[in-house]
């Protein structure tokens, strides 16, 4: 069997696995979120000290020896003017960590740490105490600790090796939550859920479904998307009502049938909706070889000639015959598979071919290239 064909059937039985057996029924808290309830994005900026000679080099990175000033300014430490440090063991980075949903003061988050100027690696290092701020300026945590970087690194005369990223870290609980962030789900007398995806029929499915578990009237859909749920105002029944809420068993409508192709990597991915209408095709690859064969041209004794390179190149065109293939509609997401694993073509191939068939109006399916 070619390594085509195989790939192709490889790819089928993913799909058959994911996508084959009807739509299963979730859990609301799988198909919804809840308004009020999310995480924060944090960032700040801080230096990364004691490694091993591979921090940023200073003359390239300016603002990590103006940073170093600072920081030693307000320490006390007051250097003379005109001092030019040459600093190897401090790099520059960017500090980022996410702030969850009712995170309180003084508990611990993890943050990334990353290199923002010319340094090697981080391996090794300590971040000084580093400011945490969300997108309103305000500081919500504060972090400091000893970085983890999983990558590793070596070089000598002239050679060099690396597995993975040396120039990003993290720090397992390198944050203090210093600043709570206001909101939830404990104010007023609803409670709005937002679906993951905006669908009618899910939406129609889950207000339904709620007001069978908790009767009529209970939950009303405002769009495609947004649900609203009225729910008590005791703190503790509503932890309750969000609990058993979350835990509704809702079958969602069937997705719209899309077509995912990755145009850098040649993946394509489909969903269980995906159809073929007949359709007739022909696909034939195009081979350009170019070889050059490098040879001296020796002059003949005496001849006051010089020796010199000479370069034959020989471009060659293989053109393969592609035969036309008849495509059968197709009802299911096999009958899909085992149409494409009939033309015989690479998955770079079915690139081509899905966008021409798309544009016959054969696949019915949207086609989104990313």
């Amino acid at each position: 069997m070619p390594l085509n064909r195989t790939a192709v059937r490889l790819i089928a039985a993913l799909f058959l696995i994911v996508g084959g057996s009807a739509v299963e029924a979730q859990r609301l808290k799988e198909l919804a979120s809840v308004g009020g309830v999310r995480p924060n994005q944090l960032i700040g900026y801080g230096l990364v000290v004691g490694l091993d000679g591979s921090g940023d080099q200073t003359t390239q990175t300016p603002f990590t020896v103006q940073s170093v000033i600072t920081m030693l300014t307000q320490l006390g430490v007051q250097l003379p003017v005109g001092t030019n440090l040459q600093l190897k063991n401090v790099a520059a980075v960017t500090v980022t960590a996410t702030l969850p949903a009712y995170a309180r003061q003084g508990q611990s988050i993890d943050v990334t740490v990353s290199s923002i100027g010319n340094a090697k690696s981080l391996r090794g290092g300590t971040l000084l105490m580093s400011p945490l701020k969300g997108v309103d300026g305000q500081v919500y945590g504060i972090a400091q600790g000893n970085v983890v970087v999983a990558g590793a690194g070596a070089a000598a005369a002239g050679s060099s090796t690396q597995v993975n990223q040396l120039a990003v870290g993290r720090i397992p609980n390198g944050a203090t939550v210093e600043r709570e962030v206001p909101g939830g789900v404990g104010q007023g007398d609803t409670v709005t859920l937002a679906l993951n995806e905006a669908d009618f029929g899910t939406a129609a499915k889950v207000t339904q479904a709620i007001n069978a578990a908790f009767g009529g009237g209970v939950a009303r859909a405002q769009d495609a998307r947004t649900i609203q749920v009225h729910a008590p105002q005791d703190p503790d029944a509503r932890v309750t009502f969000m609990a058993r809420l979350e835990n509704i068993n809702v079958v969602p409508s069937d997705t719209a049938a899309k077509v995912i192709i990755n145009a850098r990597t040649g993946s394509v991915v489909m969903n269980r909706s995906v159809t073929l209408e007949p359709c007739a095709i022909s696909h034939g690859n195009l081979t350009v070889t170019i070889s050059a064969k490098n040879e001296v041209s020796q002059p003949k004794p005496l001849s006051g000639g010089e020796t010199a390179p000479v370069q034959n190149a020989t471009v060659e065109v293989k053109a393969e015959k592609g035969g036309v293939t008849a495509v059968p509609k197709s009802a299911s997401l096999n009958e899909v598979v085992r149409a494409l694993n009939q033309i015989g073509a690479t998955p770079q191939d079915l690139l081509a071919i899905l966008q021409a068939m798309k544009s016959a109006g054969a696949l019915k399916a949207d086609l989104e290239v990313i």
